[in-house]
């Protein structure tokens, strides 16, 4: 579409990776507050797909950021499921999916993919399908011990939630996962 699109991220070695699979027809920037504000007054559009596991997005844009906007220009906020990654959004539903705020149009549809749920589901399923397999089949350590990629997605084991930010946001104690695997699965019997 002749855009010229910016990524921006806190991760370099994320950033080196998304310069190779899109062959610089992106430019990768890392994220701070003066790069986003040397942009913010040329954007037309912009996506805030923040995401932080297990806790709330951070604010990447504040209110009074919006005034380096241009008028008419869009906010998408894809974490807001997450609470929303600027400090204006709002959930807005597939039926009334905008509002303007200071000139900014912001789309803060909860639950993007319901827009489009045979596909997402679709999609969802072929992401995740392998793994529920490997847990159901081989139980949470040994599918670890055979994809440790699996390993950052638990979030509970045995009745004990195993993710700092999780437990923090549900306000329970957190266990390291591999103490959660050497006890007892709570209310099974012994």
């Amino acid at each position: 579409m002749e855009a010229d699109v910016f990524v921006y991220d806190k991760s370099i070695d994320r950033l080196r990776e998304l310069d190779l699979v899109f062959g610089g027809r992106c430019s990768t920037v890392y994220s701070t507050t003066l790069a986003l504000e040397e942009m913010l007054p040329h954007a037309d559009l912009v996506i805030g797909a923040v995401l932080v596991h297990g806790a709330r997005a951070p604010f990447v844009v504040r209110r009074e950021q919006l005034a380096l906007m241009k008028p008419g220009a869009v906010l998408v906020d894809v974490a807001i499921d997450q609470g929303g990654c600027f400090e204006t959004s709002r959930p807005t539903t597939h039926r009334d999916p905008t509002f303007e705020l200071d000139g900014i149009i912001h789309y803060c549809v909860a639950n993007m993919p319901g827009a489009v749920p045979i596909t997402s589901t679709q999609a969802l399923t072929n992401a995740t399908l392998p793994y529920t397999i490997a847990l159901a089949d081989l139980g949470i350590a040994e599918a670890i011990r055979r994809d440790p990629g699996l390993r950052p997605g638990v979030n509970v084991a045995n009745g004990a939630v195993t993710h700092p930010a999780v437990a923090e946001a549900v306000g329970t104690e957190y266990v390291p996962l591999e103490q959660a695997l050497e006890t007892e699965p709570v209310g099974r019997p012994r």
